[in-house]
């Protein structure tokens, strides 16, 4: 399966999620919304947010778990199986798309206010540019996401300060106080009715779900991404609405299409009323912008996840030559255009949000799902808090708001979900096996367990990489490396000696017979399958400290035995690692695994490691990365100042450990007393900032004259 590219960093993330919300949500909704809720209307946005939270917090756990294109989609497929996987993927595709396309919509209204150009052509015209922006590639999408955004916050910090100038400093502010009042006209029920109309001014927050496959560091930058945007919205959208309320009379707002340009020209002092309101509508335009671009940039990604799981035909699984989804962004853009041409804007939040919490029920239920069906793969980087309670409030609050927004929005939703079921009933059904991670959870479906499900996890845990803080460098540096040579060995008699000799180094006492069993039994995270001459085999102990390592290396091969079903058969193995770590870690080991694996899948790693002379060399083979350096000290070069110095006394730069000694034949892990000699091979582990400073001083630089 071809992988997008991993090249979107923090930045891009709060770009992506704070461009896909300052659109329609402040710049087209508030006079709507403040008709329904009057004054009050500032409050419902709050209430939204509020409301939200759930949602993100159960998304950001997904993502930093199973960080895959398609965010809702996967999430609920993987969770609950492939039909509400469809439902989730079909209803999430087009919410966000209406979405698109009423942002576009927007940028050609705030235009015409200053320029006779027809909204529509404005709209399609920008379609056409994203789209183009969109093939070439995410990182030059968001780039131009961090200029829109940047642009738009700036003016909008700006109008924020002017306006509270306005409504409590100013001398109309008496006048303005009475625009609040009545606060409630409509009752709580007007607000909270409200709060599920504007829901839709957040739905971009969780956008960057589906982006997830391509952020650098995903178990960091997507939950404080999301955090970080959802602060900086909040208190827009909360300030701002107060603040359009507060200078335009109820009669003027509740039938403005642009009430932050009506606002603006009310309250800027600082610079001419013509230059402000031309402002906020380059800050409209920034913002429809951003929202647009966002929009078909996460909505492209949709039919994608859903093509590599059978559930599209798999033309919309190819990636063009800047590895971008060519088809599924052509053809989203093509759907963006009739609507635009075709619908009327006006419904469009409201039928977005109600779709959207269907979909919010779901996610917030994955999460619960996925927790109990104790998958060990399952690995998180953020936990949501206060589960499963944060969950349930979630599911409930959906359901609150859904009653409140009408039978158009409830049509509109059985609708998509009609299409749904049609799609998964022709198509889909045919094309793969029902499955999820609920049938791990209940265990009289067990017979239904999706046993694949694990094993894509565990390549989902070799994407992300290693946690920081696990011990994988020292575990090699440490390992314990038997040749075989042409020995004869059987494969029991091999793990029994294995076992033994863990007990030597581990000097621990634990239950031999368990962890050989442990070993024998073959798993599917086994590369044997697939990757002929090499197994890794694996089990826990109690009272272990740090993981340990065995590595057994056969010229004539092992033959280890395998029995799937009423098959038999054997592996003939060259290379073999033996994995201990402690059982209350299982998710440890589980990544220190699919790092081993991400060695074991080098081109010609049987032919390359049985090459090697020592095991100095081995375990640099194995290390073989950014985090790792060697050099032989010599007289006269740059590493020579290291002769005759003991470590202890040797300032090494931060974050990087001396692991290995090799002296002459000896090889050996130093302790702060040894003292380095002439010819001596020193092998350094440590950060990869740290390993670059230590090549620079050492390596780099020319010698002594």
């Amino acid at each position: 399966m071809a992988k997008l590219k991993k090249e979107l960093g923090l930045k891009d993330v709060v770009a992506i999620c704070t461009g896909s919300m300052f659109s329609s949500g402040f710049f087209l909704l508030p006079g709507i919304a403040a008709s329904e809720a009057g004054p009050a209307v500032f409050l419902s946005y709050f209430l939204a947010a509020i409301l939200i939270m759930p949602a993100i917090f159960s998304m950001a756990e997904l993502a930093t778990a199973i960080p895959r294109a398609g965010g809702d989609y996967y999430f609920i497929d993987r969770s609950l199986g492939p039909l509400a996987g469809t439902l989730g993927g079909v209803g999430t595709y087009f919410a966000l798309v209406l979405k698109t396309a009423f942002a576009l919509v927007g940028i050609g209204a705030y235009v015409e206010i200053f320029y006779d150009i027809p909204i529509k052509l404005t709209a399609l015209s920008f379609t056409g540019v994203f789209m183009v922006m969109n093939i070439l590639g995410a990182k030059k999408a968001s780039g131009v996401q961090k200029i829109f955004v940047l642009v738009l916050i700036l003016v909008l910090l700006f109008f924020l300060l002017e306006g509270m100038r306005e409504i409590f400093f100013s001398q109309s502010s008496g006048s303005y106080r009475q625009n609040y009042t009545p606060f409630l006209p409509h009752g709580f029920e007007g607000m909270i009715s409200t709060a599920g109309l504007v829901f839709v001014s957040y739905l971009g927050l969780t956008k960057i779900a589906s982006m997830s496959e391509e952020i650098k560091k995903p178990e960091k930058n997507i939950p404080l991404g999301m955090g970080i945007s959802l602060i900086i919205t909040t208190i827009i959208y909360v300030a701002g609405v107060f603040i359009i309320v507060g200078v335009l009379p109820a009669d003027e707002l509740w039938g403005d299409l642009a009430p932050v340009s009506s606002a603006a020209e009310r309250v800027f002092s600082l610079i001419p009323p013509r230059a402000g309101a031309l402002m906020i509508m380059a800050a409209a335009v920034a913002a429809f912008a951003s929202t647009g671009n966002a929009g078909l940039m996460t909505a492209s990604r949709y039919p994608l996840a859903m093509a590599r799981d059978k559930k599209f035909p798999s033309t919309f699984a190819i990636l063009s030559r800047f590895r971008t989804p060519l088809l599924p962004i052509i053809v989203t853009t093509a759907i963006i255009a009739v609507i635009i041409l075709s619908v009327s804007e006006k419904e469009i939040a409201r039928l977005a949000s109600s779709f959207q919490l269907i979909i919010f029920m779901l996610i917030n239920l994955a999460v619960i799902v996925m927790r109990n069906s104790r998958i060990e793969t399952y690995d998180p980087g953020y936990l949501s808090p206060l589960y499963p309670w944060m969950q349930i409030f979630g599911i409930i609050s959906c359901i609150v708001l859904f009653t409140f927004l009408g039978w158009g929005a409830v049509l509109f939703s059985l609708g998509i979900v009609a299409i749904a079921l049609i799609w998964y009933w022709k198509y889909v059904r045919k094309q793969v096996i029902p499955g999820g991670a609920i049938y791990h959870w209940f265990a009289h479906l067990g017979k239904n367990q999706r046993k694949e499900l694990e094993g894509e996890f565990f390549h989902i845990l070799k994407d992300k990489g290693l946690r920081e803080g696990y011990p994988f460098d020292e575990m090699i540096v440490k390992a314990k490396i038997t040749r075989l040579g042409d020995k004869n060995v059987p494969f029991e008699q091999l793990v029994r000696d294995v076992v033994k000799q863990f007990e030597e180094d581990l000097d621990i006492r634990f239950d031999k017979d368990a962890l050989t069993t442990e070993f024998i039994n073959v798993t599917s995270i086994d590369p044997a399958q697939i990757i002929p001459g090499v197994s890794v085999l694996y089990g826990k102990v109690d009272n272990i400290e740090c993981p340990s390592l065995h590595i057994v290396l056969s010229d004539k091969g092992i033959k280890e035995p395998v029995v799937k079903g009423e098959v038999e058969y054997e592996n003939h193995i060259n290379v073999m690692f033996f994995l201990v770590s402690k059982s209350d870690y299982p998710r440890q080991q589980l990544r220190l695994l699919s790092r081993l694996m991400d060695v074991v899948e080098r081109k010609k790693f049987v032919e390359k490691i049985s090459s090697l002379k020592n095991d100095r060399e081995i375990k640099e083979y194995l290390l073989h990365n950014e985090r790792y350096i060697s050099m032989h000290l010599t007289e006269g070069a740059p590493q020579g100042e290291l002769i005759g110095k003991k470590v202890k006394k040797i300032r090494f730069t931060h974050g990087v450990l001396l692991a290995l000694v090799q002296r002459k034949e000896q090889i050996f892990c130093p302790d702060g007393e040894t003292v380095l000699q002439k010819d001596d091979i020193v092998t350094f582990i440590g950060k990869p900032e740290g390993i670059s400073t230590l090549f620079n001083k050492y390596i780099h630089r020319e010698p002594d004259q």
